[in-house]
């Protein structure tokens, strides 16, 4: 028993790990990363400075490259935000006695946030990575507060937009 397990063992540990890889899959050369400020181009307020902190968030949580200022950065990321919308997803029906009309309300809704990326090492002319772009969607319900519910839905689909932002980045080599 011991020897088949030792046999196991040296096979595990002199097996190349069939070309899985610890860590980053960042370029070697790209360590730092800096969000430059997002420019919307919807009628959405806020989404600017919201779309920004995210992408911040996602690139801390990934771990992959360290966060620093565009002077210091390897590497610079140009987002614009190009569509936000909200469609509805379910209707409840509400019965009336008046004239036993039904009416039918929105439910759930579905914000959509599009965001277009470029990526730009600084002093080159052509970008490390044309520009691509990502939708973030979420699934929402207004609730008594309507206005709060969208920028609740809002939010959720920008966070959503953010990680495949990073994620493509991070992991796109």
């Amino acid at each position: 028993m011991k020897r088949i397990l030792i046999v196991v063992s040296l096979f595990l540990v002199f097996c190349g790990g069939c070309g899985y890889r610890v860590g980053s899959l960042m370029h070697p050369q790209i360590k730092t990363v800096a969000v430059a400020p997002v420019q919307n181009e919807t009628l959405e307020y806020n989404l600017t400075a919201q779309v920004r902190n995210l992408l911040c968030e996602r690139f801390m949580t990934d771990g992959s490259l360290k966060l620093v200022g565009e002077k210091d950065a390897d590497c610079i990321v140009y987002a614009r935000i190009i569509d936000a919308k909200f469609t509805e997803v379910s209707w409840a029906k509400k019965s009336r006695t008046e004239k036993d009309n039904e009416i039918f309300l929105p439910n759930e809704w579905r914000a959509t946030v599009t965001i277009e990326y470029s990526i730009v090492i600084p002093g080159r002319v052509k970008p490390m990575i044309s520009a691509r772009q990502v939708s973030g969607r979420a699934n929402f319900q207004t609730g008594p507060d309507q206005t709060t519910g969208r920028m609740t839905g809002m939010s959720q689909a920008a966070y959503d937009a953010a990680k495949q932002v990073v994620a493509s980045f991070t992991e796109g080599w």
